[in-house]
């Protein structure tokens, strides 16, 4: 598994943690996964406020999940850079069609946990190969979950990317997390990435340039951390995990965007 595969282990660590706590993210399947694997995590990827941060994302983006199913449940969901996420089994409302698609290597670890079923399915893709789109069931409406992935790609290959979702499908749905360009350079110096290798990350200041020419067109930008999910944390805890990830400055480093075509 290269450096970029192992980074998966930071999010799944944050909530198993946090779900062992009960709070934020119910996740046995994290727990239980992370208790196997025991990837050897160190730094600040350890962090308990990142472990909080990790699974406030998650849970953003599985309300969104839900709230999308909620108004189309024939649509086909397709969670690219899944790693070894259990969102399709967090997710309330069902659907007619998941695929869970990422780099061979993590599906290989993906089949020891998951299993598939008439619904649910996984695939091998690589992102960075645009052209691997095709391959994807068809369908009318497609949501499309792109967690902690765009920042492992350029500018050009998000937009390729994109196009090919856009060319798929006739109607898409999108949330995706980006960093900034500050966002980017400063994480050379200073991410829990750095601690299991990658140092090589991309940031996107307007999203309006990377959806240029498509159909697509942006929607809204959410929080990562939602105020009714911070109050989940003990009082003392809130105050210094609102210094670190919310407001102004986290913003100038890390966005969230929804899309839609």
């Amino acid at each position: 598994m290269n450096e970029v595969n192992k980074t998966l282990y930071i999010p799944l660590y944050g909530k198993s943690k946090v779900s062992q706590q009960g709070i934020i993210l119910n996740d046995p399947s994290a727990e239980r996964i992370w208790k196997e694997e025991a990837f050897p995590i160190r730094g600040k990827s350890r962090s308990r406020w990142l472990a909080y941060n990790m699974a406030m994302r998650a849970r953003v983006f599985d309300d969104w999940t839900d709230s999308m199913l909620q108004r189309s449940s024939n649509a086909l969901v397709l969670h690219i850079g899944c790693g070894l996420d259990s969102r399709y089994m967090r997710v309330k409302t069902r659907c007619s069609e998941w695929v869970d698609c990422d780099l061979p290597d993590v599906i290989e670890i993906r089949r020891k946990y998951f299993r598939e079923n008439e619904t649910y399915h996984m695939m091998a893709l690589d992102a960075s190969r645009p052209e691997q789109i095709g391959s994807l069931p068809d369908c009318d409406t497609a949501i499309v979950v792109l967690e902690g992935l765009s920042m492992y790609l350029s500018n050009s290959q998000v937009w390729a990317l994109l196009q090919e979702l856009d060319k798929k499908y006739r109607e898409l749905h999108i949330l995706m997390d980006v960093y900034t360009e500050f966002g980017a350079k400063a994480s050379k110096y200073k991410n829990p990435v750095n601690d299991v290798g990658v140092y090589k990350l991309y940031g996107i200041d307007d999203i309006e340039t990377i959806i240029d020419g498509l159909r697509i067109k942006f929607v809204k930008e959410h929080s990562f951390t939602p105020a009714a999910l911070v109050k989940e944390l003990m009082p003392i805890e809130r105050l210094f995990f609102k210094l670190l990830f919310t407001g102004k400055l986290y913003r100038k480093i890390y966005r969230m965007y929804e899309l839609k075509a």
